[in-house]
């Protein structure tokens, strides 16, 4: 069984991880820490159950177009 997060900066405070089939949520002020939380929320989730063999996560990044802007060369 493989879990997927859904990870998103955060603003300028860090990063926030949501996992996508079960509800465990985490969050972190740098990259490595998210890891390791999300690590550590999956293991605290699944504590009486088998673990999953892999954990995704997935980086999701929002940016606004706007289609009259020029993209810099």
């Amino acid at each position: 069984m493989d879990l997927v997060f859904e990870a998103v900066q955060d603003g300028d405070s860090g990063y926030c991880a949501e996992c996508l089939t079960e509800n465990i949520f985490t969050q972190g002020d740098t990259w490595d820490e998210l890891r390791r939380n999300v690590i550590e929320a999956t293991a605290a989730y699944f504590f009486d159950q088998p673990q999953p063999e892999r954990i995704r996560l997935h980086f999701v990044r929002n940016e606004l177009l706007s289609p009259m802007s020029r993209i810099p060369e």
